[in-house]
């Protein structure tokens, strides 16, 4: 049986429940989307209709999802995104309506790169009221490549009528089990499924994560989503941030390394749709429950660490051999760690104050954690976390790495566990 992700689980449990919501699915490329809404409808006793927005309806999967006609007009297979538009959409709901009135069992209809058809929010937003209203034994799962345009159409058309399954960046475990990583290929390699295969032929696996993730993240998704002035500012601003990711690196400093690089306040939006397309995040400086300063320096935190690896220019075994680097790596990824298991539930932060620093802070309602991270064999340096805890009192302190918890074994578990179980 191939490896399944929880959400597989959540999505059959949202398909058996009566209609209320549309079901999106949501999250950065590549971490498999698809597959669980593949995996939830082979399992699922009841018809269902998978309609790839960007190929012909014969592409469609077999069985289950593509059914019979039964006299029911069926889709002009000659077309593909380019050519589809509101028009395609509605045929497809319509003709799913049908299928849905002939079971006894309702009907499930689902779209994959929703966001490549023209106004598709407003459509289906109309489609979707009109089902409620005459309480059609219908679901729709919704599901696209771009989660800033996916974003983007919730927010403006279906406040209120969706229920998001989030699917972030593969953990340590996962890939342990779907492809036998050992924790060092995890911290080096990061958590790609479509890249796992490729990590023994090193060079192929760095094109594949740069020709094949980064780039239609940044232009495809990015540049589509809203209007970019300098995409190339965009794409070098990515590439500092990966390889500066674990520093706390200030807007102005970030000027001074990029050519042409405008405005501090164009990096922040910019650095923002990075964050928002799932490539890396700048963490905001924690500065207590009454104020939050938005223009404190962020530090920076690819949210996958083959992101940083790719553009290190270090093969596995010379990023392991430079102890620096390694340390900063594995820091990177417990970033991303936390980052990925924790939102939108759990806020992450760093902390600084004169020469102390807190790596990471971790916040749920008025409850904080702070994190230190000690990777390499420098000496343990505790003030950071003391001067954090005379300022704050967070309910838990915790060292990860030497002396303290080990990575992997932190690694292990979501962000939230550290607020459930007792100090």
């Amino acid at each position: 049986m191939s490896f399944e992700r929880t959400q597989v689980s959540t999505l059959l449990n949202r398909l058996n429940e009566a209609p209320q919501r549309l079901i999106f699915v949501i999250g950065p490329r590549q971490t498999g989307k698809t597959t669980v809404v593949d995996q939830s409808l082979e399992r699922l006793p009841r018809p269902s209709l998978y309609l790839p927005v960007d190929e012909p309806e014969s592409a469609a999967l077999p069985q289950l999802r593509t059914l019979p006609d039964d006299g029911i007009p069926s889709l002009a297979e000659a077309t593909y995104a380019g050519e589809r538009d509101s028009r395609w959409v509605v045929q497809a709901w319509e003709r799913a309506r049908i299928h849905a009135a002939r079971s006894k069992q309702g009907f499930v209809l689902v779209f994959d790169e929703i966001q490549k058809i023209p106004n598709w929010s407003e459509t289906v937003k109309g489609l979707w009221d009109a089902d409620r209203r005459e309480q059609r034994a219908l679901h729709v799962v919704l599901l696209g490549s771009s989660p800033l345009l996916m974003q983007k159409g919730i927010t403006e058309s279906l406040a209120g009528r969706f229920e998001a399954i989030r699917l972030a960046h593969w953990s340590f475990q996962e890939m342990a089990a779907a492809f036998g990583f050992d924790f060092p290929q995890y911290i080096y390699f990061g958590g790609y499924p479509g890249a796992a295969p490729l990590i023994h032929e090193e060079p192929r696996w760095r094109d594949y994560v740069a020709s094949a993730l980064v780039e239609p993240n940044i232009e495809r998704d990015i540049v589509a989503m809203d209007r970019i002035d300098k995409p190339a500012l965009l794409k070098r601003l990515f590439e500092l941030s990966a390889e500066f990711s674990g520093e706390i690196l200030a807007y102005s400093k970030m000027v001074g390394q990029l050519d042409d690089a405008g405005n501090t306040t164009t990096l922040a939006r910019y650095l923002q749709l990075l964050e928002g397309a799932g490539l890396v995040a700048g963490l905001l400086k924690y500065e207590g429950l009454a104020r939050r300063q938005r223009s404190s320096s962020p530090k920076l935190n690819v949210l996958n660490t083959a992101l940083m690896a790719v553009h290190s220019g270090y093969t596995f075994s010379e990023a392991q051999a430079d102890r620096t680097f390694w340390g900063r790596l594995v820091e990177s990824a417990v970033g991303a760690h936390l980052y990925n298991t924790g939102m939108p539930e759990v806020r992450l932060y760093y902390w600084r104050r004169g020469n102390h620093e807190v790596d990471f802070v971790l916040e749920r309602g008025r409850r904080l954690v702070s994190i230190e991270v000690k990777s390499n064999g420098r000496g343990i340096n505790l003030g950071g976390r003391k001067e954090f805890a005379k300022s704050f009192n967070p309910e838990r302190s915790l060292l990860v790495g030497r002396e303290g918890i080990s990575i992997e074994e932190f690694m292990s578990v979501p962000a939230s566990h550290w607020f459930e179980r007792a100090p």
